[in-house]
């Protein structure tokens, strides 16, 4: 790790990013097909998934016609809050056999608002995963009292349709500031550290996944630091999808070179019950791919909130106002 690197931050900086997006898409061709049944056993409140195998998959090694595959799974679309499950990897096979049982803790009535999302990956040690394909179950429609649901079935792989398909997806705008304070010192010319300052006002025209209810809240971290000291979040606000916040979080302990390597993270949720849903976020930076010479995921800033980082850190002690679309985003991994 680079000596560079704030001390509080030398943990985190080469910590992943848990997304069912993250990884490579795009170089090889999806094929073959997986086998895998699903079942819920209400004696334990939980989802099972029986992944069994895989046949025929592409080859991430061309030359010797071989894969080293794992399978992935989300609950979607709150990915973040169940979690990724996956099985061991396979090696050097495009046949692999599992015959595994991925287990996700939760309420019938929640899961039944959900997607199960199983995706297969090529595991490579020394570059992005490469993906091999995916299947999306639609848990609402899901049949549970089918038998015939509960067995073995053979589905065929596909294409990564999702990123986009949320893309397209409008999923409101937030209304913010932020304001960078140097802190200087006495006896010395130039601030060593400093405060970012970020004023959530408002958000607009969120989306409604739940009719017309919507309990919304905002949560802020700064990437690298994904530890919970660094998360901060404002109130829940009811009964609207324009909710008003004025709320400001304070973030210290920033040298003027940290804020080339740093990235506010903004995420907005639905409060229900006992869950949070991910309706958009925002990630504020550079967008450089690389924070401390470590290439990252989640700097991939679009170009206006890249606009909106730069002009704060070219106008110290002055709030740089903005209003940016909210966007899907690869949700950090919160460390303990």
């Amino acid at each position: 790790m680079s000596k560079s690197v704030p001390a509080f931050l030398q943990d985190e900086v080469s910590g992943s990013v848990m997304s069912v997006y993250s990884g490579d898409f795009g170089n090889l061709e999806v094929k073959g097909s997986i086998q895998f049944a699903v079942d819920y056993v209400d004696s334990l409140k939980e989802l099972h998934i029986f992944v069994a195998q895989c046949k025929d998959l592409a080859a991430a090694d061309a030359k010797k016609q071989r894969s080293d595959p794992y399978v992935k799974t989300y609950l979607l679309p709150d990915k973040g809050k169940m979690g990724k499950k996956k099985t061991l990897v396979v090696k050097k096979t495009l046949n692999p056999v599992y015959n595994e049982i991925l287990r996700y803790k939760i309420e019938k009535e929640i899961l039944k608002t959900q997607k199960l999302n199983l995706s297969v990956w090529h595991r490579d040690t020394f570059k992005r995963n490469s993906f091999l394909g995916e299947v999306e179950l639609d848990l609402e429609t899901w049949d549970w009292d089918n038998k015939q649901n509960k067995q073995l079935r053979w589905y065929p792989l596909k294409r990564k349709t999702a990123p986009v398909a949320l893309e397209a997806e409008n999923r409101g705008e937030m209304k913010l500031a932020l304001q960078y304070v140097p802190e200087p010192i006495p006896d010395k010319k130039l601030p060593t550290t400093g405060e970012v300052h970020i004023w959530v006002k408002e958000c607009l025209d969120l989306p409604l996944l739940r009719g017309s209810h919507l309990n919304s809240f905002v949560k802020c971290i700064i990437l690298p630091d994904t530890s919970r000291k660094s998360r901060q979040k404002t109130r829940a606000v009811g009964k609207t999808n324009n909710p008003v916040f004025n709320h400001t979080m304070v973030y210290d302990g920033f040298r003027p070179e940290d804020l080339m390597e740093a990235c506010v993270e903004l995420t907005v949720w639905d409060h229900h019950k006992l869950t949070n849903q991910f309706l958009g976020g925002l990630r504020i930076g550079f967008g450089t791919g690389k924070s401390y010479g470590t290439e990252v995921d989640w700097m991939d800033s679009t170009s206006e909130e890249v606009a909106l980082w730069e002009k704060m850190v070219k106008s110290p002690n002055t709030w740089i106002e903005a209003t940016l679309p909210l966007r899907m985003l690869l949700i950090a991994k919160i460390s303990k």
